[in-house]
């Protein structure tokens, strides 16, 4: 939506910044480090270039990058009732109070940046006059792309204006779009990335690979899936979560293998040009904190957030999840002061390069989407699928029982199976309209008062001014 730099300009920089990343082409050198911005789409390796950096800008700015100050994980946990700051007058602590402005919420501005490429992308890959062997590919990444960062959009701000192409003169006057309309266009992007994009997995040149790190067909099925179970179209969530389900190329895992890299519990997983370090002001688990390393405290070791008790006390009795997914540091007794143990995510386990990647999609979300899908069809077997998670966390299987008790019971199992991950917890609580309930009791041990319009975040003020019918998000200062 902001003014950008001329698309020859941004290629140019891209394509150098994306020389020194190899993560996604597989391990190879790329193939060049500039690009003429009139031919850009004339290759399939110069088309790869444009849509691999899309993933590393992923990876370095916005909603999943891997720094803790803006991943989507770490915000909105501490926006809602999964983590706890740790020290007042921080970054972390206006999420935690709910008091985020319209000059703090840059996901708008970085998603739409991203989807401007993305359209732009779409659009040379489908007029190009060159050879392209990999075009489908290319196209069907896109595409996945598009819808993935519109899910972003509409889950955190509400109704969005759908930019589909990349012509500033009509894209700055697009007013918003229901959101209804959204998860059509959304869906629609699915399916055709669905269509385009093969069974295997293939790296930045084509080429089949071991690597999870590129959508492919499962990849696009799973977030079709999740955006069925958000549109309310429960049988179409159930069908493309059981398409999934049924893949042999993907399975449920001990719970210590869930995260290693390209572990068969991974849909997708986006790779990070940023290896993890083991020193004590590191952060882990898609922008977590890290453990702190005693005699260091929350603020000499740059920790500002940990897991908050409504999270902690949400775990059953014997649950392995605890024990495998969650770390504990206990910073000595000092003075008056008592010993503290701090709890915090611990999904993520390893600091060796490649070891792990940040899972964006993976099978254990797809039985619970089914579950939930059949229990809003009344079907006999949601608890089926719910007790797949709940068995391999150690737990006993749940009756069927009422659709009510079963769809608690399903949230319930969300809130520990997916904590921490993607904005989960923040997105299930507004899409089931428990938002207000739960954030009353949590907002007050913040402390801060919470209304209800906090559940859609503000639209940057300049894109207020450039475009006249843009209507802003209420109750926010512009």
């Amino acid at each position: 939506m902001k003014k950008i730099l001329s698309f020859s300009k941004y290629l140019l920089t891209l394509s150098i910044t994306l020389s020194s990343c190899e993560s996604y082409l597989d391990g190879t050198q790329l193939p060049a480090n500039t690009i003429a911005a009139v031919d850009v789409y004339s290759s399939d390796n110069t088309t790869s270039t444009v849509v691999t950096g899309v993933y590393l800008t992923m990876n370095n700015s916005g909603p999943f990058q891997g720094s803790a100050s803006g991943n989507i994980g770490y915000t909105l946990g501490l926006y809602t009732d999964e983590l706890r700051s740790l020290l007042s007058g921080n970054f972390a602590d206006v999420f935690y109070k709910n008091a985020i402005q319209s000059a703090q919420s840059g996901n708008w501005s970085d998603l739409y940046k991203k989807l401007f490429t993305v359209n732009t992308a779409i659009d040379g890959i489908n007029t190009s006059k060159g050879n392209l062997v990999y075009k489908n590919q290319w196209l069907g990444e896109c595409y996945f792309l598009r819808a993935y960062f519109y899910y972003y959009l509409v889950n955190i701000y509400g109704p969005v204006p759908l930019a589909l192409t990349n012509d500033y003169a009509i894209n700055n006057r697009l007013s918003r779009s229901p959101e209804t309309e959204v998860y059509k266009q959304i869906i629609a992007d699915l399916k055709m990335a669905q269509s385009l994009l093969s069974n295997e997995y293939k790296n930045g040149y084509g080429v089949t690979t071991t690597n999870r790190f590129r959508p492919n067909k499962a990849v696009a099925t799973a977030m079709l899936a999740r955006a069925y179970l958000y549109a309310k179209d429960w049988a179409n969530a159930e069908a493309q979560a059981t398409a999934l389900i049924s893949n042999t190329d993907y399975s449920i895992l001990p719970l210590n293998q869930v995260f290693l890299a390209n572990s068969k519990e991974t849909i997708w997983a986006l790779a990070t040009n940023n290896p993890k370090v083991t020193n004590e002001y590191a952060f882990y688990n898609n922008g977590m904190p890290a453990t702190i390393t005693p005699p260091q405290t929350p603020g000499s070791s740059f920790v500002y957030a940990a897991l908050s008790s409504f999270l902690i006390n949400t775990f059953e009795s014997g649950d392995a999840r605890f024990n495998n997914w969650v770390r504990t540091s206990t910073v000595a007794a000092s003075g008056t002061n008592p010993a503290t143990v701090y709890y915090f995510p611990g999904k993520y386990k390893s600091s060796a390069t490649n070891a792990e990647y940040q899972i964006m999609l993976r099978l254990s979300e797809q039985y619970l989407i089914r579950a939930e899908a059949r229990a809003m069809q009344n079907k006999d077997n949601a608890a089926d699928d719910l007790n797949v998670v709940r068995l391999r966390a150690g737990l006993q299987g749940l009756p069927a029982g009422t659709q009510a008790t079963l769809l608690t019971a399903i949230n319930k199992e969300r809130q520990t199976e997916l904590f921490t991950e993607c904005g989960h917890r923040f997105f299930d609580l507004k899409r089931t309209g428990t938002i207000d309930a739960v954030m009353a009791t949590v907002a007050p041990t913040k402390p801060t008062t919470w209304q209800p319009y906090m559940a859609y975040w503000p639209i940057p003020p300049a894109d207020l001014l450039q475009n006249p019918n843009l209507s802003p998000n209420p109750g926010y200062l512009q």
